[in-house]
């Protein structure tokens, strides 16, 4: 028993076209990987925290440590020992969940191989004080909005086929700004 369905002539001939229009869309989707879907703008969102930079710099951090730490079998590789010792220094930052206002940031990090998986549990609206890698890892918190474009892209026989996936923008879910300087360490 075939999978295919019986059909004649002209038939066969539009399920072949099917199918190439479906081999088509799929390479599409394969196509849109993170690199070209960041692309899209990024949305401007408006900061919860309305302190001026002199307020924020009085305000003493509060000094994260992560909840707990999970370690790890595997070696560090010397080779990123510089790299690491500077993401590990400590830096101030307000922390802002944007997607469920005003909620704490939950996150892991393991931010190289062979050093332990640590989880963190970041207040948000506040001056915080926790390593640079934290900082990077939740200003690095976004996503992309896909949507389908209505231009015609191909036309066989009477029909017109629309669409292609693009990125219609690109949003942030959580976010850390600088307090002072960029990521100044303390």
């Amino acid at each position: 028993m075939s999978d295919r369905p019986r059909v004649n002539s002209k038939g066969q001939q539009e399920l072949d076209k099917a199918e190439v229009q479906l081999d088509n869309f799929k390479e599409q989707l394969k196509a849109v990987t993170s690199d070209t879907a960041s692309v899209g703008p990024i949305e401007e969102y408006e900061p919860q925290t309305k302190l001026s930079r002199r307020e924020a710099e009085g305000m003493g951090p509060i000094i994260l440590k992560p909840k707990r730490t999970i370690g790890s079998k595997e070696k560090f590789n010397e080779k990123f020992r510089s790299e690491y010792e500077e993401s590990k220094k400590y830096v101030k930052f307000i922390a802002e969940n944007i997607e469920v206002k005003g909620e704490s940031i939950d996150l892991w990090v393991k931010p190289f191989p062979g050093i332990p998986a640590e989880e963190w549990d970041v207040p948000v609206n506040k001056p915080v004080a926790a390593p640079r890698y934290v900082a990077e890892r939740i200003s690095n918190c976004k996503y992309h909005v896909l949507e389908m474009e209505d231009r015609p892209i191909a036309q066989e026989g009477g029909a017109v086929f629309t669409g292609q996936l693009i990125a219609k923008h690109t949003k942030h879910r959580l976010d850390a700004r600088p307090v002072g300087s960029p990521f100044a360490t303390l």
